[in-house]
């Protein structure tokens, strides 16, 4: 049974951290400065009082509400977040009830970044050819900003907070093709929380940092990413990724009429987009107001793309998601 995208829709928190501020707190980064390098202009970051299941539940009924979806139909919930509400119970049963869509439905989470997106396709994809469920309600949700240092500068001119609820279903305005998937854990260490698990549960010191070649803050209780070597795996993987996503869906190239990659930064994407030779109106890019929002990066970016009129029925769109774990996936859309 063939498994589509039906509705999307995604939740951008109030708190704008605009480049002017992050420059008033950093004089050495320049507003100019900091868009030239990543891209992008504001993000959006959570409440102090808004946490993942709060933003999955307002992107949720965002859908319902734009779409006209009635929550009874849903008989499953996938949640993928890296920044839970709790250790347990999970996200998802919170959303669950909080959603009242029926007990009868199936609900759990996802531990994954920015593939998540696409993992939670190829499951949906899974469980409707499995005919274990008829109607998905895939959500990502994340709050990265809450693991970020106030003193590290470097990521917070990154990352923003976001959530996206897609309706997963045997029909639909767009065909999910077929995957290539994959993950190497040998570099665990260069995107991580290290402390808060319970190997290395989070101390009380906040405050105690030290700071790289670059001056950004560290801290084991708070995100660490090193930079160099995130964007050495990017470059080696994700044209090989691409290669791989056309080959499984024998298509080349030139068939593909948009390319949809995590929104990771401009600096990082244009130099995949040249590496691959793709044209710049064959490429999409959206995160000059949002920043990068980790799993949702790829729905926001698809929605807004969509209903600008830069897909069109018969179109092929290619999605590429990679990063935190190492971890890296990529499939078709068929419009």
């Amino acid at each position: 049974m063939k498994a589509y995208i039906k509705a999307i829709s995604h939740y951008l928190p109030e708190k704008i951290l605009s480049n002017d501020i992050l420059s008033a707190e950093f004089p050495e980064w320049s507003v100019e400065k900091i868009s030239d390098k990543t891209g992008i202009f504001e993000r959006k970051i959570a409440a102090d009082n808004e946490y993942s299941s709060d933003m999955a539940i307002k992107a949720a009924n965002i859908l319902f509400i734009e779409n006209n979806i009635d929550r009874n139909d849903i008989d499953f919930i996938i949640l993928c977040t890296q920044s839970p509400d709790y250790f347990l119970p999970t996200t998802a049963c919170i959303v669950q009830d909080k959603l009242s869509i029926p007990t009868s439905a199936g609900a759990f989470d996802f531990n994954l970044g920015c593939s998540g997106y696409i993992y939670g396709l190829a499951i949906a994809k899974g469980l409707i050819a499995g005919n274990i469920a008829k109607n998905i309600l895939l959500i990502t949700s994340e709050t990265y900003s809450k693991f970020i240092h106030p003193q590290d500068k470097s990521n917070r001119t990154i990352f923003g907070d976001a959530a996206s609820a897609t309706l997963i279903s045997s029909d639909g305005f767009a065909e999910i093709g077929e995957f290539d998937l994959g993950t190497d854990g040998k570099g665990e260490e260069n995107l991580i929380v290290k402390r808060g698990g319970l190997r290395y549960p989070k101390t009380g010191d906040n405050e105690t940092v030290s700071f790289d070649e670059y001056g950004n803050a560290k801290n084991e209780n708070f995100l660490f990413m090193n930079g160099t070597a995130i964007f050495n795996f990017t470059s080696q993987k994700v044209p090989i990724l691409v290669n791989n996503t056309l080959t499984k869906n024998n298509l080349i190239m030139s068939n593909i009429d948009l390319f949809i990659f995590h929104q990771a930064n401009r600096f990082m994407l244009n130099h995949l987009r040249k590496k691959l030779s793709i044209p710049e109106e064959r490429f999409y890019l959206f995160l000059k107001t949002c920043g990068n929002t980790v799993s949702s990066t790829i729905p926001i970016a698809l929605e807004e793309a969509y209903k600008t009129k830069n897909i069109n029925p018969g179109n092929k769109i290619l999605l590429s998601g990679f990063g935190v774990g190492y971890s890296w996936g990529g499939t078709v859309l068929y419009f």
